[in-house]
């Protein structure tokens, strides 16, 4: 009775989705190009960490949580029945181990931001305020942890003078390079390095983008042919939204360390905490596809904008949306705010309940495409990830299938998602209750699995410690990426701490693989 009941309503939210037009679209045609501040290449990444004075100390810093001004969500007490809950139990992830690890530990800064990307031969870890880099079969340490700004060593620019935070590293599949970036010191431009190889301890080109007086806070990146595509929230001053700012940089000119420009596209404030599209895969999307932006809009709704960037004609790039995709209603996790619980302490944890996650990860399989994100959203009296499959992002975007994962009263959010070349779909996130400390977990499902279910979860680190001493901030990001290599293996990576304190927090990275990923035979085609 329960599966049919899921069915009943996954194909009720799919009808609702295609039935509801879209309204009217706008275009913002009138693009600012920013070029950089200043751009170089570096001597090899190994050796500007060996050269590198020892790291002076530095006391504890809780860097702020930004908060878009957007209507006042309901408060958890008034949540509604979340329709997409998933009913159904299903058996423990069908996932196979593999490597499982410590990754970098505190630094000083809370919170850690936590993200990584594995590449042919490596494991990359980045965090609020350092870099390291694994070998990805044997876990062996082979950089770092060093600060990320040592990247920028020597660099003519302030992107060399220390780290402004909210980093991310990305590895570039087809061009095998790796992609990283974060908030200058000064928190009003943008450092990238990209490097010059598949090894991430040698030579990057490096680059500063300004944005004036203006905090790009939040920043997320993601990797596309025909650019690096990039989202901010802009701040004026410390609490003045301006609106995001998506920008598109010229990713072949970076490729080769050229004086590569940005095109930006500058929103109101109706438009904030957009992910752009980050390409999964060994397919492209087809030629010229604009890359995907995608926004949450409570109580029940995805706006989706289309980014085509045109670097030869500036004026030629456009910014089109958004087309609002219905999704089952939801109550944004805490009501966009903090409500975490944890054992032995009144402390409780930031659910950036009012945002996507990172990553919108972006799929070619050749009949259809497809885009998977999640957010956190309240489940009855606690938090689950809402999850979605869209597909025919470039046509008619529809909701293929979603579901809130949330199988007891502990709560679950600041996930991250991802589609193996089968369709297989792994969610990490973390987990934490009153009497259970905060975990690294991950769920899963296969293409035969009834339509927007999960199966049951699995751990890859039970913390035995709670974050105290007046410091809420947790995540603000976590990170799932796909191994190149077989496009079946799982890279995810979180933070969780052993011992009750604050500015003591761990990282664990832990690898799996679906058991029948790859075979001949896997379907992609969900359920119902």
């Amino acid at each position: 009775m329960k599966c049919k009941l899921v069915s009943v309503l996954f194909l009720f939210f799919v009808a609702l989705a295609s039935a509801v037009p879209a309204p009217a679209q706008q275009t913002s045609s009138n693009p600012t190009v920013i070029p950089p501040v200043s751009y170089d290449i570096s001597p090899p990444l190994v050796d500007l960490v060996a050269s590198a004075p020892p790291k002076a100390p530095t006391g504890h810093r809780n860097i702020p949580l930004r908060q878009p001004a957007r209507p006042t969500p309901a408060p958890p007490a008034s949540v509604t029945l979340d329709q997409a809950l998933q009913q159904l139990s299903l058996p423990l992830v069908s996932t196979s181990p593999g490597l499982d690890f410590d990754g970098i530990g505190a630094d000083g800064v809370a919170p850690p931001d936590t993200n990584g990307s594995v590449g042919a031969t490596q494991f990359v870890q980045i965090v609020n305020v350092e870099y390291a880099v694994y070998n990805k079969t044997s876990s062996a340490l082979l950089l770092g942890p060093t600060p990320v700004h040592n990247i920028w060593r020597g660099f003519n620019g302030d992107c060399a003078n220390g780290d402004g935070g909210d980093p991310v590293v990305l590895y570039d599949k087809s061009a095998q390079r790796w992609v990283v970036g974060q908030m200058n010191v000064n928190l009003n431009a943008y450092c990238m390095a990209v490097s010059t190889t598949s090894d991430a301890t040698q030579s990057y080109y490096r680059y500063e983008f300004s944005f004036g007086s203006n905090t790009p806070d939040y920043p997320k990146l993601a990797v596309w042919p025909d650019a690096y595509y990039w989202t901010a929230n802009t701040f004026s001053g410390p609490t003045t939204f301006v609106g995001a700012n998506p920008c598109a940089f010229d990713r072949a000119t970076m490729l080769s360390g050229g004086p590569a420009n940005a095109i930006c596209m500058q929103q109101n404030p109706s438009v904030d905490s957009l992910l752009p599209a980050d390409l999964d895969g060994t397919t492209p999307p087809p030629t010229g596809e604009p890359n995907f932006y995608l926004q949450m809009a409570a109580p029940g709704n995805l706006n989706l904008f289309k980014f085509h960037v045109d670097f030869t004609t500036p004026s030629n790039s456009t910014f089109t949306g958004p087309t609002v995709i219905p999704v089952a209603p939801f109550s944004e996790a805490c009501g966009g705010g903090t409500c975490i619980p944890q054992p032995g302490t009144t402390q409780q944890l930031d659910s950036l309940g009012d945002r996507l996650m990172f990553r919108l990860a972006y799929r070619n399989f050749g009949n259809h495409e497809s885009l998977v994100v999640n957010h956190s959203v309240m489940a009855g009296s606690s938090v689950g990830v809402r999850w979605y499959e869209i597909r025919s992002p470039n046509a008619t975007p529809t909701v293929f299938q979603q579901g809130t994962f949330s199988p007891d009263s502990q709560y679950r959010w600041m996930g991250s998602i991802a589609m193996d070349q089968s369709g297989d779909i792994a969610v990490g996130y973390s987990a934490s209750s009153s009497s259970n400390f905060p975990a690294v977990r991950y769920t899963g499902r296969v293409p035969s699995d009834p339509a927007g279910t999960m199966e049951s979860e699995n751990s890859i680190m039970e913390g035995t410690g709670s974050q105290t001493n007046a410091s809420s901030r947790w995540g603000d990001y976590s990170g799932m990426s796909v191994d190149p290599a077989d496009d079946c293996t799982f890279w995810y990576t979180n933070e969780y701490l052993t011992t009750n304190g604050s500015f003591n927090w761990k990282t664990r990275v832990g690898s799996f693989k679906f058991t029948s990923c790859g075979r001949p035979g896997s379907s992609l085609s969900a359920t119902t």
